[in-house]
C-alpha cells in the first residue's frame, strides 16, 4: 500500500504539493478550513495538471485528480495519513497552533513536515509531546517543476523521521538534500540571498543595470548551474581541480569579500529604483502572463533533461 499523504493548507504551495504526490501515485488528502479555498484549489490543480500533460510531463490528468480528495474537517482529512506536509502561514505562533491541532488528530508515528521557507522546526514544535517526528521539508516553488526539497531536522527530530522523509521525497521523484543542522534560511535561500545581496549592491552603486545583471546570470552562471553546482564548477575550471582553483582565484575572491560592507542592500530607495527599471521592462499587468511563461519554460527544460543522457 502506498503511504497516505496529508496536506494542510490549500494555497499555492499546498496545491503544488498535492500535484507532486498524486503524480507519483500517492493518495492525497488536502485540508483547508475554508471550503471555498478547496473548491478553487481543485480547479487550479486541474489546470496545472493539464499544463503538465500538454508539456509531455504526465499522461493521465484524471488519474492524478482521482488521488486527491479535499476535506475541510482536520480530523477527517488526516485520518490514517502517514506523512503530513504543512503549508500554513509563515508565522511561528500560527504554526505552533497548527502543530498542536495536528498532534491531537493523528497517530504519534505520523511524520509532520513543514514547507516553511526559513523558520526552524524547533521554534514551533518544542511544545509537542512528540517533537521527534517533526521537521522541515522546504520545497522550491513550484515543487512539481523544481524538484529540490530541503529536509531540515530539529535537534529533537529522530533519525527514523528524517529517513522516512528522504525516502518519501525520492519516491515522489523530488531531489531531497539533508540540512545537517538548523540554520536560518536553510541552504537554498542563504545561497540565493548571497547572490541577491551582491546584485543589489552592484545595481545600487551604478556598476550595471538590472537587465545586465540578469543577463550575467541567465547567459553566464545560470547555464552551468542548470546542470552542475558551484563546487563542481570550480573543480572543473582549473587544470588540477578545486585546490588548484583556490590557489589561482582564492585571493581575488577574498579581496572582493573584504570590499563588501555591512550596509543593508535591501533599502527602500534601492528597491524603488529597481522596481522602476523592472516595470519599464515588464508592466505590472504583465506579471501573471510572464509567470505562466516561466512555468512553460521550466516544463520545457524538464522535458529536455529527461531526454538527456544520465549523468
Amino acid at each position: 500500500m502506498p503511504p497516505q499523504i496529508g496536506i494542510v493548507g490549500a494555497g499555492l504551495i499546498g496545491r503544488a504539493w498535492a500535484i507532486v504526490f498524486a503524480r507519483a501515485g500517492l493518495p492525497v488528502s488536502l485540508h483547508d478550513l475554508d471550503s471555498s479555498a478547496l473548491d478553487k484549489a481543485r480547479d487550479a490543480i486541474r489546470q496545472s495538471l493539464e499544463d503538465l500533460r500538454q508539456a509531455g510531463l504526465i499522461e493521465d490528468v484524471t488519474g492524478c485528480l482521482s488521488l486527491i480528495r479535499t476535506e475541510s474537517d482536520l480530523a477527517h482529512a488526516m485520518a490514517g495519513v502517514e506523512y503530513i506536509q504543512e503549508c500554513g502561514p509563515e508565522d511561528v505562533e500560527a504554526k505552533r497552533r497548527i502543530y498542536a491541532d495536528l498532534e491531537a488528530a493523528v497517530d504519534e508515528t505520523t511524520v509532520l513536515a513543514s514547507s516553511t521557507s526559513g523558520i526552524a522546526a524547533s521554534q514551533f514544535t518544542d511544545h509537542l509531546r512528540h517533537p521527534e517526528r517533526c521537521l522541515v521539508a522546504h520545497p522550491v516553488n513550484p515543487p512539481y517543476l523544481i524538484p529540490l526539497v530541503e529536509v531540515v531536522p530539529s535537534p529533537a527530530t529522530s533519525a527514523a523521521a528524517v529517513d522516512r522523509t528522504l525516502r518519501l521525497m525520492e519516491q515522489a521523484r523530488q531531489v531531497p538534500i539533508l540540512v545537517r543542522k538548523e540554520v536560518q534560511g536553510f541552504i537554498l535561500n542563504r545561497l540565493q540571498g548571497a547572490l541577491l545581496n551582491e546584485a543589489l549592491r552592484l545595481f545600487r552603486d551604478g556598476y550595471a543595470s538590472a537587465e545586465d545583471l540578469d543577463k550575467t546570470v541567465k547567459h553566464g552562471l545560470g547555464l552551468r548551474w542548470s546542470f552542475m553546482g558551484p563546487f563542481e564548477t570550480i573543480d572543473l575550471n582549473a587544470p588540477a581541480g578545486v585546490v588548484d582553483y583556490g590557489q589561482r582565484y582564492g585571493p581575488l575572491y577574498r579581496d572582493v569579500d573584504r570590499q563588501r560592507g555591512e550596509d543593508d542592500p535591501w533599502e527602500a530607495a534601492t528597491l524603488t529604483a529597481l522596481n522602476e527599471e523592472r516595470r519599464e521592462r515588464l508592466p505590472s499587468d504583465g506579471l501573471a502572463d510572464r509567470q505562466a511563461w516561466r512555468d512553460r519554460r521550466l516544463m520545457a527544460l524538464i522535458a529536455h533533461q529527461r531526454g538527456a543522457l544520465p549523468s
